[in-house]
């Protein structure tokens, strides 16, 4: 989930002026009056590249609450930076991060599973999952083996190959989001695991959830 609401470049500069494109910069009053503030928590929200996002629509649509664009909008550009970062080691090696999900899977698991089940754990079709695995067994990553009862069904274990890579790749991006963290205390830790916890309940549908 990458949306980016038409956030800017990473990096890019800005300031307290929004441009338009018929124009002139706009000032924005929402930003001369400083950082905002979270209503709940009662912190201040320093700049970022979402903060000028906002502030560009607030000076485009003044009529619209843009307040959730500053949650779901920062959600999505950590999402798509760690991600971005965590896939470092997945090309070196290689793999796309849906072919890693695969081999996690069955690493995290500990067992055997067949395709139906992968797709459920890796949250893929089950021709994506065919592919994948095709491609994997190519490379002596996984092995298949057929059910005694039922030839219909597979059954899909890592290879040695396969276990030492997952288990080479993962304390890397361990090491890496420990050093993401490294900037909150445990409390704060514990706090955003839970909120992320309780939105992600909701959006999976989960009692409770909310409906749209």
């Amino acid at each position: 989930m990458t949306a980016n609401h038409g956030r800017p470049a990473p990096g890019a500069a800005h300031d307290d002026t929004a441009a338009t494109p018929e124009g002139p910069p706009v000032r924005d009053e929402a930003a001369a009056r400083g950082p905002s503030q979270d209503a709940t928590r009662g912190a201040s929200v320093q700049d970022d590249t979402v903060a000028a996002v906002v502030r560009q629509w607030r000076a485009v649509h003044p009529d619209l609450d843009t307040a959730p664009m500053e949650i779901i909008g920062r959600i999505n550009r950590c999402a798509a930076l760690l991600q971005q970062a965590e896939d470092a080691p997945l090309r070196r090696a290689g793999l796309s991060r849906a072919e890693f999900d695969l081999l996690g899977a069955l690493r995290r698991t500990g067992h055997e599973l067949t395709p139906g089940e992968l797709a459920r754990e890796t949250f893929s079709s089950g021709a994506a999952v065919t592919k994948r695995l095709k491609q994997l067994t190519e490379r002596g990553l996984v092995e298949r083996r057929g059910d005694t009862r039922d030839r219909r069904v597979a059954h899909v274990r890592l290879t040695d190959a396969g276990r030492e890579l997952v288990d080479g790749i993962l304390p890397e991006q361990l090491a890496y989001e420990r050093t993401v963290l490294a900037g909150l205390d445990s409390a704060e830790r514990g706090d955003l695991a839970v909120l992320l916890c309780e939105l992600l309940s909701r959006l999976e549908g989960r009692p409770g959830a909310l409906r749209i």
